[in-house]
């Protein structure tokens, strides 16, 4: 049964939503952890390793490069007047795809600010294992649900980049590693996404709601769930990756998803 959603309540409120959301997040959550709280935020905290602020950047670079084309994929998914899930999501992607446009250039511009030449972004090797979050962005927002790719790339990604992009952005020891003339132009990316007041997830779940209704099959939620736990786990492998690049994943730590 798919009847319609409608929030009344604060957009960034938990209890705005559904009870079938309110529980996804919770359990959800508890794999975005893995993501906030991983090592690779402290270890850029402290002294510059351009060994893993060059993996970091580098290794990025394809998914910030291609997060406009992720959105892009999901457009395609929608057809204007066929529900309300697909004019919500249309409106708000047509909308949001101009910025993230903007967003790519700002990575370079910290990439230079911390010595890392935009020509090793646009050019170089990606270091090994570093482009799980590109591709799986990728296979989500082509070959998934649209709901699925709402949740996975502007829900999931979104949110628990914001989230450690603040940590970065609070802490002077960081600040502090760029000279002051140029710090404001090359902390810009992280500026732009420290989750102060970021709206972007929080509206990314609100479509979702919109698009599977009030009161959705428990498959269906089960799966976007899965989704979303497979971006963050990408994330988590991505941030290993630039602290260990030779540790080899445990089975039980790849990133598995449910059959849609």
């Amino acid at each position: 049964m798919n009847t319609s959603f409608e929030r009344t309540g604060p957009l960034m409120e938990l209890d705005s939503y559904p009870q079938w959301a309110q529980e996804m997040v919770g359990e959800c959550d508890l794999v975005k952890h893995t993501v906030v709280d991983h090592v690779l935020w402290d270890v850029m905290r402290e002294e510059p390793n351009p060994e893993v602020t060059a993996t970091f950047m580098v290794g990025a670079w394809p998914m910030i490069e291609r997060f406009p084309g992720y959105m892009a994929q999901s457009l395609l998914k929608t057809r204007f007047g066929r529900s309300a899930g697909d004019n919500a999501a249309r409106r708000w992607l047509v909308r949001n795809i101009r910025v993230e446009q903007n967003h790519a250039e700002h990575w370079l511009k910290w990439a230079e600010g911390s010595g890392v030449p935009r020509e090793e972004l646009l050019e170089g090797p990606l270091p090994p294992g570093t482009q799980v979050m590109a591709d799986w962005c990728e296979e989500v927002s082509r070959s998934d649900s649209l709901a699925a790719s709402v949740a996975a790339v502007n829900y999931a990604i979104e949110g628990a980049t914001g989230e450690w992009a603040q940590i970065l952005y609070d802490s002077e020891s960081f600040a502090a590693q760029y000279p002051a003339d140029t710090r404001k132009a090359s902390l810009r990316w992280l500026q732009l996404h420290a989750a102060y007041d970021d709206r972007h997830p929080w509206e990314a779940l609100e479509i979702v709601c919109i698009i599977l209704g009030a009161e959705p099959k428990a498959t269906e939620v089960a799966h976007v769930a899965e989704c979303i736990k497979r971006s963050y786990t990408t994330m988590r492998i991505f941030g290993t990756r630039c602290v260990q690049p030779g540790r080899i994943l445990e089975a039980e730590e790849r990133p598995q998803v449910a059959a849609a």
